[in-house]
Formats: structure tokens, C-alpha cells, sequence
């Protein structure tokens, strides 16, 4: 493996051509050549939130630009009745997804690349931005909902603009097709919702959307976010879900 400083690594991606994907190790960022059906492809993940946020809330209550209106940088998310935070979900989900891309050959780029108490951010203009320059070919945004309404449950995918309806519907049918039960508590009814308050998805310029993967204070999602094959039945569907639309 050849592993290049984080200063370089834009050039050296540019220089590697579609064989190439770039993953994070000892603080430095690894190139690896890679053959695969995703070769050449750049897939953006966001594993939403980070662990440490509720310990720096002058940092996250900053308000950044969210298209066309200032939000918070960041909040803290939510977690399960039993405490397991939504942010922990995100990263566990999102780095399964990563190994799998990269194993294809495809590249990723993640928003953020720790789970740590003592980190915040990144703020959700630069979430919103991020695959924007490359261009990157698409973005999915993981997340874990918190309704405290009676008997919420289940998954719904959120996208903004039209370029991103066929990704949306795409990530829907693979997360049903692997069982998991469409959201009861959002309108509709269908698993989809299509939202212009997110800077996640109002500053993309690619196809992009955000799933909110179940809801966390459902005890029925809770169990399957908190075990290990829970987690992997996810990450399997959204990694369908990306080959699907990188077709």
C-alpha cells in the first residue's frame, strides 16, 4: 500500500485515474489500487452528528449557512431510551458501507473519520459541500430518528431536490426489500420525504439524500440498531442501493 500525507492526496487522486480508492489510518490518508465494478467511482458518506458534540455547544450553536438561511453548525443528535447515541449508529452503519464500497473499488470520502467524545462537527455546511468540488457521483447521509410519538417506527428517506428523487426511491426499495418497515409516523406514508430545511442536502450539488434509518426511542428499531447484525442488514441495503444507481 502507498500512503500519501492528506495535504497531497487531491493530486494523487487526480494522477490515479479509476482504480484507486482512498481510505484513513494512523492520521495519514492510504491510497490503494483496487480493481472492481466500482472503479472509478466517488461516493460521499455522512455518518451523522459526532459523539463528542454535546460537550462543545458554543461550537455547534454557531449559526453557518444552510442555503438560503443560517442553522446551528451542529446538534447532538438523539440515542435509544437505553442510551446508545445516534452518532455511534451512524459511524458504526457508515463504516460498514465504507468497507464494502472500497472493496468494489469504488472511492469514499467520509464527512468525518472518528466517533470521539473529545471532537464536534463537522458542521453541516461543510457536510452539505462536501463532493461538491470533484464532482463526486453521490451522497448519502445516515442518520437515526427520535419521535417521541406513540408506536413511530420505521425508516424514511429525505431528499431535497429532483436530480435526487431517483436515489431516493432507490435506497427506499433496497431497505424494503431487506425487511425494514417504512416509516408509520411521517406523511405520506411512503417512505419519502422531501424537505428544503436540511443544509446537508440544500448545499449539494450532487445526487444526495439522507435516511433516517429508523426511529431510536421505537424499541422495535432499538433492537435492531443496537446488534451487530441489525447493523450489517442496513449497511447491505444502502450498499445495494448505491450500486443500483451507479449503474
Amino acid at each position: 500500500m502507498r500512503r500519501l500525507p492528506i495535504a497531497v492526496l487531491g493530486a494523487a487522486l487526480a494522477l490515479a485515474g479509476p482504480s484507486w480508492t482512498v481510505g484513513r489510518g494512523e492520521g495519514h490518508a492510504q491510497v490503494q489500487e483496487i480493481e472492481g465494478p466500482l472503479a472509478g467511482r466517488v461516493v460521499v458518506l455522512d455518518p451523522g452528528h459526532q459523539l463528542g458534540n454535546h460537550n462543545f455547544p458554543k461550537q455547534i450553536n454557531r449559526p453557518v449557512p444552510a442555503g438560503g438561511f443560517r442553522k446551528p453548525c451542529n446538534t447532538t443528535g438523539t440515542a435509544t431510551n437505553a442510551g446508545y447515541p445516534e452518532a455511534t449508529l451512524t459511524w458504526q452503519v457508515t463504516n460498514l458501507v465504507r468497507r464494502r464500497l472500497e472493496a468494489l473499488g469504488a472511492t469514499v470520502v467520509m464527512t468525518r473519520d472518528s466517533n470521539s467524545e473529545r471532537e464536534w462537527g463537522p458542521c453541516v455546511d461543510e457536510r452539505g459541500r462536501a463532493g461538491n468540488r470533484r464532482p463526486a457521483d453521490l451522497k448519502v447521509s445516515i442518520h437515526g430518528d427520535g419521535s417521541y410519538a406513540a408506536g413511530a417506527h420505521g425508516f424514511h428517506v429525505i431528499y431535497r431536490y429532483a436530480g435526487s428523487r431517483s436515489l431516493a426511491t432507490t435506497v427506499r426499495a433496497r431497505l424494503r426489500r431487506a425487511s425494514f418497515p417504512v416509516a408509520n409516523y411521517i406523511a405520506g406514508g411512503d417512505g419519502l420525504d422531501r424537505r428544503s430545511d436540511l443544509a446537508t442536502l440544500n448545499l449539494s450539488r450532487i445526487p444526495t439524500v439522507l435516511v433516517e434509518l429508523g426511529n431510536m426511542r421505537s424499541a422495535r428499531d432499538a433492537r435492531v440498531m443496537t446488534s451487530r447484525p441489525g447493523r450489517i442488514r442496513y449497511a447491505d441495503a444502502l450498499v445495494a442501493a448505491i450500486r443500483a444507481s451507479l449503474r
